[in-house]
């Protein structure tokens, strides 16, 4: 929870918009600030029934970056939490929350949540802890500096590739990325489109890891919005989770987990036609416009080359590689515009 907070609050100041995180052990599923959702992505995130505040339309992509992950998760929300998102959050499967305040309507529907159990902080926004941090393990105590590194656009001018052209959408979610891996466990790698992120690789030993599994899960992020899975039939009244779980079946190699005869009408009115292997790359072939943060160097221009596949165009990086060339080589090859960021953001 008071990671969250340290998230959400980082991500208002950066952005000037309303912030929400969905939170899960010790990472964040998903992070997003309050832009308009199109209707394609109100209906990806189960949503298009709702009226949206801009905070709840933060919390709704917050938590449709990793909907399965998000089961059971902690939200944070940068501003007071209003009607619209405490009734999104009545309906999903969440164990708490904290944020600045709560208007009476919002209080009195979170109250109602779990029977009463739903944990509900409040934290108070002028709070400031103090500089060092102690922690204590196996009986002895470590202490730190917090880390009270400014994320802000200052981190995206020393731009070393031949593309120099990082627009204001792209530095906001590249700035968006850094401060998602500020509270990630490392390594890390953040993919971000349009104000949220779309795949979160948290806790990998190797860099290529860490890009590959976000970029798995961005990669699976863009076929939520597949006319064919937009289309699924699915039973009336079938709950949320088990759209969310039938979704990600669907989409693997295992679809016939949910397609096959005898499994498919648990879930659906009809059976769906599959979606073939040729049918996701060509899909995921179009994207573009992925900003990518990283919390630490890339090693290798293998990353820059899975992260072109998911769409990735612009990418924040702390630099310092003895192979920096190389990945700047190679970000130059595909017309990625990438910055040295100078800082390293590892999370423990």
């Amino acid at each position: 929870a008071l990671n969250g907070w340290q998230l959400v609050s980082e991500l208002r100041e950066a952005t000037g918009l309303p912030a929400a995180a969905s939170f899960k052990h010790v990472s964040p599923a998903g992070a997003a600030v309050g832009v308009p959702l199109s209707d394609t992505m109100k209906r990806v995130f189960f949503v298009d029934d709702l009226s949206l505040s801009p905070l709840a339309a933060a919390y709704a992509a917050a938590r449709g970056a990793d909907r399965m992950s998000s089961y059971g998760d902690f939200a944070a929300l940068s501003d007071v939490c209003d009607r619209q998102t405490a009734l999104l959050l009545r309906r999903e499967v969440s164990d708490g929350i904290i944020a600045p305040g709560y208007t009476a309507e919002a209080l009195g529907i979170l109250k109602s949540k779990k029977r009463g159990a739903y944990n509900i902080v409040r934290i108070d926004p002028g709070y400031r802890p103090d500089p060092v941090e102690r922690r204590d393990v196996f009986g002895i105590t470590f202490e730190q500096g917090r880390n009270s590194a400014k994320i802000d656009a200052s981190l995206l001018k020393n731009v070393v590739t031949k593309n120099k052209n990082i627009p204001e959408d792209a530095a906001r979610d590249l700035l968006i990325s850094l401060i998602v891996l500020k509270y990630t466990q490392s390594n890390s790698v953040c993919y971000v489109k349009g104000g949220a992120t779309a795949g979160v690789g948290a806790g990998q030993q190797s860099r290529i890891h860490c890009t590959r599994l976000a970029g798995d899960k961005a990669d699976r992020w863009f076929l939520r919005r597949h006319p064919k899975v937009l289309a699924l039939p699915f039973r009336p009244g079938l709950h949320r989770p088990d759209r969310d779980n039938a979704i990600d079946v669907y989409l693997s190699d295992d679809c016939q987990d949910v397609l096959a005869d005898g499994a498919w009408q648990r879930l659906f009115t009809e059976r769906p036609e599959p979606l073939s292997r040729d049918e996701k790359k060509a899909w995921i072939a179009e994207q573009d416009g992925v900003s990518l943060g990283s919390d630490a160097f890339f090693p290798f221009g293998d990353n820059i080359e899975r992260a072109h596949r998911s769409g990735v165009r612009y990418i924040a990086q702390p630099g310092g590689s003895i192979r920096d060339d190389n990945v700047t080589e190679t970000c130059d090859r595909y017309g990625i515009a990438m910055a040295f960021t100078g800082l390293r953001l590892f999370h423990h």
